[in-house]
């Protein structure tokens, strides 16, 4: 898929990170696209903000469950296998029935596995239905990808950018919630209280989202053969396979890190469960702005440069990470790990950008599939060194897998190639 940037209309690179803001707001407002943009950006919001509750209570599932560290990555990676594996089928179905329907129906999947979540009375039922729950985020995923680059062709990575943003702010704002729920009440209620707004997160993507499909036609609706050939086909695309490969080691590197973040703040740093909570959601409140960045930044410098700024000061930041003690210290290197959150919006736009229109969707889901499931190995891989007492050596691994993805991303092809 051509690169569809009009470059004769865009302006010199701004210093001002403001300006650029404010501009690329207007252009996504434009054209009655924005309500449709705030319904999907809330339903995302929900879904991976309600994901990231995973992390920030997994010390309630321990005692409540008996888990040990090992066992509790275990619980991570079956939500993030189930993740990865649900992105196949979701592009797929995206591609036959529509990102409209898609949505609703992975919205509504999430009202029925977070009432399973808070009633589960054993420890296979809980990894039974989180799995449930990672396979109904899942459909969400491709499907808001390909309805964005259908709205917005001339700025898709600032679509993505701000859809993205308002996970993070989901994921800043619902674990302290849910933790303190749990501290409060009990563990349940800090699922619990994200159902109804996952109903009425329906509702609003029912109200706002247009039903038509992508006008290009889509390889769901033919012969399997020919559907299958011309999927294989796109994906041996070179811009396609390196992109890939960029997004397989972002996932590793985030799927791990995210999830025994606060976990490692407060077995090896000392940190009390709260102050724990209150840099993961500085974490994710910084991707506010880091997401919408990165995705305008790809947009006008590549894939290449962009993740020298977002993997590469990350793999800095974990570095200096496992030498610092202190909350305030602590605090600033938080920041630096922030600029993590912006890969997803680079790797995945990239491929998104150069799959071709009519495997999109399937392409993309399959893609995604492969990077999620593999890259969901490292929660339970670090959970194992914990137990072994390496845990910052698996965070010093971490950042050795961040580097790597800056160097492949510099022989990476643009998009259009």
């Amino acid at each position: 898929m051509p690169r569809t940037d009009n470059f004769s209309t865009v302006s010199p690179i701004p210093l001002d990170a403001l300006s650029i803001l404010t501009r690329e707001a207007k252009g996504l407002w434009s054209h009655g696209r924005g309500p449709i943009l705030v319904a999907i950006a809330g339903g995302w919001f929900l879904s991976i903000g309600v994901r990231m509750i995973y992390p920030i209570l997994l010390p309630h599932l321990r005692t409540a469950y008996g888990l040990d560290l090992t066992t509790a990555g275990l619980l991570l990676t079956v939500l993030f296998v189930a993740y990865g594996l649900g992105q196949f089928p979701g592009g797929l179905l995206a591609d036959r029935f529509g990102e409209k329907a898609i949505l609703i129906v992975s919205s509504t999947i999430s009202v029925a596995t977070l009432a399973l979540i808070v009633t589960a009375g054993s420890t296979a039922v809980l990894f039974a239905v989180t799995a449930l729950f990672g396979v109904g985020v899942a459909l969400y995923a491709v499907a808001r990808y390909t309805i964005l680059a259908d709205l917005y062709p001339e700025r898709v990575g600032a679509a993505n950018g701000v859809v993205s943003g308002a996970a993070d702010l989901g994921q800043s704002i619902l674990p302290p919630i849910a933790g303190f729920l749990a501290a409060v009440l009990a563990w349940q209620f800090g699922f619990a209280f994200a159902i109804p707004l996952f109903a009425l997160a329906a509702v609003a993507l029912w109200l706002a989202v247009p039903s038509h499909r992508s006008e290009s036609t889509r390889s769901a609706d033919r012969p399997s053969f020919e559907s299958a050939r011309a999927v294989l086909s796109g994906l041996r695309i070179p811009a396609v396979v390196y992109g890939t490969g960029l997004l397989l080691l972002g996932v590793t590197v985030w799927q791990a890190f995210t999830g025994f973040y606060p976990t490692y703040l407060i077995d090896e740093k000392g940190l009390s469960a709260t102050l724990a909570g209150v840099l993961f959601g500085l974490f994710f409140a910084l991707g506010v702005v880091v997401q919408p960045l990165s995705g305008a930044a790809y947009d006008r410098i590549g894939v290449g440069r962009t993740l020298v700024f977002v993997m590469g000061v990350a793999a800095v930041g974990l570095v200096i990470l496992t030498q610092l003690e202190s909350f305030w210290p602590l605090a600033a290197v938080t920041v630096l790990l922030s600029t993590l959150l912006g890969f997803a919006t680079v790797t995945q736009t990239h491929l998104i950008l150069a799959l071709p229109d009519d495997i999109q969707g399937t392409g993309f889901g399959i893609l995604r599939t492969i990077s999620f499931t593999v890259g969901a190995s490292s929660p339970v891989l670090v959970g194992a060194a914990a137990d072994r007492g390496f845990f910052d050596e698996a965070f010093l691994a971490l950042a050795a897998l961040a580097g790597l993805t800056v160097l492949l991303g510099f022989v990476t092809p643009a998009a259009n190639e």
